[in-house]
């Protein structure tokens, strides 16, 4: 039986969106590892095809007691060369595993925006020929480029977006979102919405308006992504 891809929850309206619908779709096992509820971390990435790590309202600088284990597992990942893939605050513990540092971004950013692709190989081996596309931001902190990584992506209130390191990839934005999860981080986080001053939060009648023409071409270059990033899994 192939080995499953391990899909890592933090919290619980942040689950595998759109990626458990792509593995689910190609045929690729994956197992769920729920950390917000207690779900011990495993102690070695030997047994998974893969590792992605969703997103999460925490800070990969607070004192949870499952972060240095995840950290360790990650690192772990990159040694045996089992593919590693975060979404937000998943791309946050990767960074932080592979030695860079996470920090408060100076704008939050919240709602559909454009990322601007890097000129490079790598940049076009995960994102195809497109120079920007639209994507769902939902963040107050940043990551700096491990050692060795290759930044692939930006946006102006956030210069950096992706990074890869082999087969490993950090996206900063949500590329997984569905139109439900869209809506329930809406309702969810209305408040946080609007009290913010950044002008980098759009409003929430905003997001939902715009849903319909920003979601299905972000679905797709989703698609794209997650079809590379397995190209690259244990078997």
């Amino acid at each position: 039986m192939p080995r499953p891809v391990a899909l890592f929850r933090h919290y619980p309206s942040e689950g595998p969106a759109f990626l458990g619908e792509f593995l689910t779709e190609r045929g690729c096992p994956w197992q769920l590892l729920a950390l917000d509820e207690g779900v011990p971390v495993p102690a070695s990435a030997e047994g998974y095809a893969g590792l992605a790590f969703m997103g999460g309202p925490m800070s990969v600088n607070d004192d949870l007691p499952w972060i240095p284990p995840v950290l360790q597992l990650i690192r772990d990942a990159v040694a045996r060369g089992v593919p590693v893939l975060g979404h937000c605050l998943g791309s946050q513990l990767m960074s932080r595993a592979l030695g860079g540092i996470v920090t408060r971004n100076p704008l939050k950013e919240i709602g559909w925006g454009a990322v601007r692709v890097a000129d490079s190989a790598a940049a076009r081996h995960w994102f195809g020929p497109a120079e920007r596309f639209d994507v769902f931001h939902w963040h107050g902190e940043t990551w700096s480029l491990p050692a060795g990584a290759e930044l692939l992506a930006g946006s102006e209130a956030c210069p950096h977006q992706a990074f890869a390191l082999g087969p490993h990839l950090g996206m900063q934005f949500h590329v997984e979102m569905t139109e439900a999860y869209v809506r329930s981080w809406c309702e969810g986080g209305r408040r946080e919405i609007e009290s913010s001053r950044s002008p980098a939060v759009q409003p929430v009648a905003e997001i939902l308006e715009q849903m319909p023409q920003k979601l299905p071409p972000m679905t797709r270059m989703a698609r794209h992504v997650y079809g590379v990033w397995m190209q690259g899994l244990s078997r």
